[in-house]
């Protein structure tokens, strides 16, 4: 059937994990509801924190506060309508709803790839020009950059959306996933989808690798300015600036390459496998973020060692 204008399904139902038996329905709610409180309270504290101290006011952490914003409105778009799935019995959403949910879910997705490309140049810049590093990362073009990286992220979703939303959707309505993902709906076309698997994954390619041949390419420098330093004690303290950024980016990208490669390959999971493993890249990040940004940041210790004494 070729692709037209009129759809036969007027709503959706995300069916989350297909193999998890009623009796687990409460636990599995519960740890959801969990993440996302835990979530919600730490992208909240370190949000506060930031806006609260001008000593975190600064490059860096303008990217780090865009993606606390990024990782609370993503874990908002997804967890609300899978929690209701199992804490209800509800996981029925709209039509229109279904397509802003999987607008948002890849929109956030591709915006937090470019924040962390762009990290990745503060850093660059900052160990491999440490002179110059304050007339190259102003504020204007920290601001340049992560502007850049919002509205950048608006392409793949976009044309994603455009393609997707006219098919005809008059079969199952059932998406086997824990939210509106662009393959999970687009199986439910009754049209060959084949021609609109194949954009998406270029898509997700070029952000996912894109970001991170800049990133690869930014530490790698790093990396060979680092061992450049006389001193090991110098050395150490260079490369712990740059920890917490390394934990994040391969928190981010690590699973999400080898989901996208593994699907393409022929590497097989069971259904609620994949699902288990995707919804770890995609809520556990957001929720250790926080830890790792408060833990792992000079600044942000010395914040917090301040506010102790006080």
């Amino acid at each position: 059937m070729p692709a037209g204008n009129v759809s036969f399904v007027k709503d959706f139902v995300i069916l989350g994990f297909p193999g998890l038996q009623p009796h687990y329905y409460g636990l599995v709610s519960a740890v959801l509801f969990l993440v996302y409180v835990f979530t919600i309270v730490g992208n909240a504290v370190f949000f506060a924190s930031f806006v609260m101290t001008r000593s975190l006011q600064k490059p860096v952490y303008y990217c780090i506060i865009n993606l606390v914003v990024c990782d609370v409105l993503f874990s908002t778009t997804t967890l609300p309508k899978i929690i209701g799935r199992y804490w209800f019995q509800d996981g029925t959403i709209s039509f229109l709803g279904c397509f802003l949910q999987m607008f948002f879910v890849h929109y956030f997705g591709s915006v937090t790839a470019c924040l962390l490309a762009v990290m990745a140049i503060d850093r660059y810049a900052a160990i491999c020009f440490p002179l110059r590093y304050h007339s190259i990362m102003t504020n204007r073009n920290a601001f340049i950059l992560i502007l850049g990286s919002w509205l950048l992220g608006l392409i793949g979703p976009l044309m994603m959306i455009i393609r997707a939303y006219p098919l005809p959707y008059c079969a199952s309505n059932s998406i086997v996933h824990c939210y509106c993902d662009h393959i999970a709906i687009t199986t439910l076309a009754c049209t060959d989808r084949e021609e609109y698997s194949y954009p998406a994954f270029i898509h997700a390619m070029i952000v996912l690798l894109g970001s991170l041949a800049v990133i690869v390419f930014s530490y790698c420098t790093i990396i060979v300015a680092v061992l450049r330093i006389s001193s090991a004690q110098g050395r150490l303290k260079t490369f712990s600036t740059c920890s917490p950024q390394l934990i994040i980016i391969a928190l981010f990208f690590l699973p999400r390459c080898f989901n996208y490669l593994s699907s393409n390959i022929n590497i097989k999971f069971s259904t609620d496998l994949r699902l288990v493993i995707i919804m770890m890249y995609s809520l556990l990040p957001p929720m250790i973020n926080p830890l790792i940004y408060c833990l792992r940041t000079d600044e942000v210790k010395k914040v917090s060692g301040q506010k102790k004494t006080n």
